[in-house]
């Protein structure tokens, strides 16, 4: 049995990152993406050029029934999901909380939380042992926000985030004995487009000499954690969050 990876937001940065790396791992890759179509073709792309299997699914995941959709797709095409990453997620401008509206609080938690929960949801109707399979591993990818608040900037992004760390703790416990493993990344400040979205493009220019290391991170070291804790080599690792924030 081969292993299954669905990563959403697969599209762009890390979760472009994870796919890429995932597939040299030996992992069959559905790029989820909802809306840059030729982003998630490139990510397909370089995984099959390099000898991988890969294809993309456009789906909205913080709707059920493109959730539904996406993994039904995924059960015809390459077989049972054996792995999720939850990495599909966005920030509004920066602003302060006195700044907010509730439709901007409406898309960035349906986006960011409910889209982990649906997912996760799907993931372990197909990966739990009490559902008759074969096990599986979750990460999340959370947030160094969720433990510093993004006061100022980005206090609903990290609220968010703080939900999804409350999500893989309580779920790894819920599952643990059915097969499945857990865990969460908490990037901090990573060279990605989800600053530009966010009104800023420089952003990790700017504070990355606040961090202990002196620099912003790439993609790409984010993803070798990712694939790790989906690994065996990880076995014994549930309930766990990894830290890549450079030292904050």
């Amino acid at each position: 049995m081969r292993n299954v990876l669905i990563v959403t937001g697969g599209g762009r940065g890390i979760g472009a990152a994870v796919s890429r790396l995932a597939a040299t791992r030996g992992y069959a890759v559905c790029v989820n993406y909802r809306s840059d179509a030729e982003a998630a073709r490139k990510v397909v792309q370089a995984i099959t050029a390099a000898g991988g299997t890969a294809f993309a699914v456009a789906a909205d995941v913080s709707r059920q029934a493109e959730v539904e959709r996406l993994f039904q797709t995924v059960d015809r095409e390459l077989g049972r999901v054996t792995a999720l990453v939850n990495n599909a997620g966005v920030v509004a401008p920066q602003g302060r909380v006195d700044q907010l509206d509730e439709q901007r609080l409406t898309r960035l938690f349906t986006t960011n939380i409910n889209s982990a929960f649906l997912c996760s949801k799907e993931a372990v109707l197909r990966m739990s042992t009490a559902h008759g399979g074969p096990g599986g591993a979750i990460v999340n990818v959370s947030s160094a926000a969720s433990r510093l608040g993004s006061p100022g900037e980005y206090v609903d992004y990290a609220a968010s985030k703080g939900a999804m760390d409350t999500l893989t703790t309580g779920l790894s416990v819920e599952v643990a004995r059915e097969g499945i493993r857990v865990n969460a990344v908490r990037p901090g400040f990573i060279r990605t487009t989800m600053h530009a979205d966010g009104g800023e493009p420089g952003r990790v220019d700017r504070l990355q000499h606040l961090l202990p290391m002196g620099r912003g991170g790439e993609p790409e070291e984010v993803a070798e954690a990712v694939v790790w804790l989906l690994s065996e080599a990880a076995s014994f690792v549930t309930g766990s969050f990894i830290d890549l924030a450079g030292g904050k």
